[in-house]
């Protein structure tokens, strides 16, 4: 579990393909106090996708990423030299100042428009239609995993079988997480609010 509260931004260092598996290996480089304490199995939430960390290092740590994650998530999309959001594991007694983040990605989403608003950006983000109905005005959702509030929904465009809702990320999220390098047409990880997939499950199963 997670709390969807950056605390460093990472970097891809080596991206290998595993023969014989459409599965992936990725070495990360972090900042050196980010990974102190962990150990190899630790859970480390990487823009949002919750990783298994192989090997450790100091300032970098190794997981293996199987084809589901690949094609269901952004990850597949990473390079060398990708920038990606980290955050270690919820302890119990931790501080929960974001909200209850799995790790889970729902799906993808694409920015649509980031514009400057007083002291904050407003960020617009377009999802599929089943993912639509769980993002509520004022609740929850997590972009490539930092935990932000819902400001607006909206329906489709014309011509369009996708819906937009927008939030607004103060400068300290603009500057230390990966959120504030985003441009038009990037796609990211969506995990909607755990509360809202589990009440939607019990009411179509009642």
């Amino acid at each position: 579990m997670f709390t969807g509260l950056i605390s460093a931004i990472g970097e891809v260092l080596h991206v290998t393909p595993l023969a014989e598996s459409n599965d992936m290996r990725l070495v990360i480089g972090a900042p050196t106090p980010f990974l102190a304490g962990a150990e190899i199995g630790a859970s480390i939430a990487c823009s949002g996708c919750c990783l298994t960390a192989v090997e450790l290092e100091t300032d970098r740590f190794a997981v293996q990423v199987s084809s589901e994650s690949l094609s269901l998530t952004i990850i597949g999309g990473w390079r060398v030299g990708s920038r990606i959001n980290l955050e270690r594991s919820l302890r119990l007694g931790d501080e929960l100042g974001g909200h209850l983040v799995s790790g889970h990605v729902d799906g993808l989403g694409t920015l649509v428009e980031a514009n400057a608003e007083h002291e904050s950006w407003r960020l617009t983000f377009e999802v599929p239609a089943p993912l639509h109905r769980f993002i509520a005005a004022k609740g929850s959702v997590a972009v490539d995993g930092v935990s932000l509030t819902v400001n607006s929904v909206s329906a489709p465009t014309s011509g369009s079988n996708h819906h937009v809702f927008g939030v607004n990320i103060i400068p300290h999220t603009h500057a230390h997480t990966t959120l504030g390098t985003l441009t038009p047409g990037d796609r990211v990880n969506i995990e909607i609010d755990m509360l809202a997939r589990y009440v939607a499950r019990l009411t179509e199963t009642a």
